[in-house]
């Protein structure tokens, strides 16, 4: 009976060392978009060189589309920790519900993402019809 409560007080001790040593890395944690400049700057972090001139901000913060000067949209994605990317060549992903934007790529991996864009979910499903053309 001594034995499994060392082996149970021991397995707590290491659990609590290493939930220690993760936050003390800042391991983790709620990862999300809070502005249009952060988004600015992951959107060049992505794709060097892109200029955004239009954001719009899901309002969880876990996702953004932005659109440059040329046209081109890119759309970030909350990925664990980080963020993924990815320029979209077509409307063929999108689909509009009301205040949600739900936009995928051709890529399986990369999945889908349904932003909350709130009254610009509708501006930017219609403005999405003219990528790729």
């Amino acid at each position: 009976m001594l034995e499994m409560a060392l082996k149970f007080g021991g397995s707590i001790v290491a659990i609590l060392v290493l939930a220690a040593i993760c936050r003390w890395l800042e391991l983790g944690g709620d990862v999300r978009i809070r502005s249009e400049n952060e988004a600015r700057l992951l959107a060049d972090e992505a794709v060097s060189g892109f200029d955004a001139v239009d954001v719009a901000l899901d309002r969880a913060g876990i996702a953004a589309l932005l659109r440059d000067a040329a046209g081109r949209v890119l759309l970030l994605r909350r990925h664990g920790a980080h963020f993924a990317s990815r320029l979209l060549d077509s409307h063929a992903h999108s689909r509009l519900d009301r205040n949600f934007l739900t936009i995928g790529t051709d890529e399986p991996t990369f999945g889908t993402v349904t932003l909350d864009l709130g009254d610009q979910a509708q501006i930017w499903a219609a403005s999405l019809r003219r990528v790729g053309s």
